[in-house]
């Protein structure tokens, strides 16, 4: 079985879908619908641009590589007195093949297991949103997302994220996002020097553009997956320069790295020290290149532009 052209679609709202080659969390560039070169089907790179036919034909590829075949085995049963195979519908398929996507477990999914026993609608709506936490917590996008899955599962109903309607004079959300998430994005923007306005449910859009602009994204003023999941590796980035401390500034000055928002030294003493300390603050620097190219960008954009190639 295929994902329908409306599973698709609302697979790309869900996910977002960026044109220009970015960093993900872990500083692997990433296009499209979160493709990066692991998908087998693109090779981003610095610079590089789709469109978004290009970018539906490559998550296409995708899902049918590494995605559906997996949840065509887990939603199907055979059919005991002939041996034929029941598949499962196409808004079923859909439904699986958004949440292996996202979770890469449908294979495990007990909710699989309810919705095969025909159990109530209940009982499959509850082991579906059960799958609604990261890190331990539970985040209220995700228990939103396997809603919108199960009305896609049991009723046929493609909904997509609903993005809120754009307000003039301020940036436009790529991406769903609850309450605690805007304010973290809002706080976040702060803590780099960027004034996101005083409107609690949104970010000024002169300095979201600021944000791309200085990393290297698309200039939109829409704030989707590229520029929060840049925010996040500045903010990332930021965090680990102060603790265990950027003493190595002796040797990786904060300047040049770009890394140290605020640096705290430490006592230290000896070579092996020393040694470990400069391994370390240029370990930093390298998977952080990126956050050091936005901060050499306003003064020096070829070194920036050329930090980012790598």
């Amino acid at each position: 079985m295929q994902t329908s052209a409306q599973g698709v679609a609302a697979l790309e709202l869900e996910e977002g879908v960026v044109l220009r080659a970015y960093r993900d969390s872990v500083g692997a560039w990433t296009i499209g619908a979160g493709l990066t070169a692991a998908s087998g089907v693109v090779k981003p790179k610095a610079g590089m641009l789709i469109t978004k036919e290009e970018a539906t034909k490559l998550l296409q590829q995708a899902l049918r590589a590494n995605y559906e075949p997996a949840v065509e085995v887990a939603m199907s049963q055979p059919l005991l007195r002939d041996g034929s195979v029941a598949r499962p519908k196409q808004n079923e398929f859909d439904a699986g093949l958004s949440f292996h996507w996202n979770l890469g477990a449908i294979a495990r999914a007990t909710w699989v297991k309810a919705w095969k026993a025909k159990a109530s609608r209940a009982e499959i709506l509850s082991r579906l949103v059960a799958w609604n936490k990261a890190g331990g917590k539970v985040l209220p996008g995700l228990t939103a997302r396997r809603e919108r899955e199960f009305a896609m599962l049991i009723d046929g109903i493609y909904r997509g994220a609903a993005l809120p309607t754009p307000v003039v004079g301020f940036a436009r959300w790529g991406l769903l996002l609850s309450g605690a998430e805007i304010a973290a994005t809002r706080n976040g923007f702060k803590v780099l020097g960027y004034d996101s306005g005083t409107n609690t449910n949104a970010i000024l859009d002169s300095a979201a553009r600021k944000f791309q602009a200085d990393h290297g994204l698309t200039v939109d003023g829409i704030i989707g997956r590229a520029t929060l999941t840049t925010l996040q590796r500045r903010l990332d980035a930021r965090a680990k320069s102060v603790a265990p401390a950027l003493a190595a500034v002796a040797v990786v000055p904060a300047a040049a790295t770009g890394l140290a928002d605020q640096v705290t030294s430490l006592p230290m003493s000896g070579d092996a020290t020393m040694l470990g300390l400069a391994v370390w603050g240029a370990s930093l620097a390298w998977r952080y290149r990126d956050v050091i190219a936005a901060k050499l960008n306003p003064t020096l954009p070829r070194v920036a532009a050329i930090l980012r190639s790598f």
